[in-house]
């Protein structure tokens, strides 16, 4: 719970302090963020709260996470590329 509860706090407080004159819009976009913990569906067990979700699924691989880097480049893909890198920094942080 603490963890969904991080993914969405965290990303409230980079769209507050970085984006203010429009943080409700991009907190949104950087929560949004969670859709990609969807690969979580092909992996048995679905949860397992001691498996590192880096390099284990798809969508948290090293390989994805240099697409969300080039994402950064584009104006319009932007904030979706920090929501998608914070989230697998938040995740990275649960391997720890």
């Amino acid at each position: 719970m603490l963890h969904a509860f991080v993914h969405i706090a965290v990303p409230g407080l980079i769209a507050w302090l970085f984006y203010r004159p429009d943080w409700r819009r991009v907190w949104l976009i950087l929560a949004a963020a969670l859709l990609l913990d969807l690969d979580h569906l092909w992996a048995t067990p679905i949860f397992d709260p001691d498996r590192c979700s880096i390099n284990y699924h798809f969508l948290h691989t090293y390989w994805a996470m240099g697409v969300y880097v080039l994402l950064l480049l584009p104006a319009r893909t932007r904030v979706w590329a920090v929501g998608f890198l914070i989230h697998m920094g938040l995740d990275y942080l649960e391997c720890l």
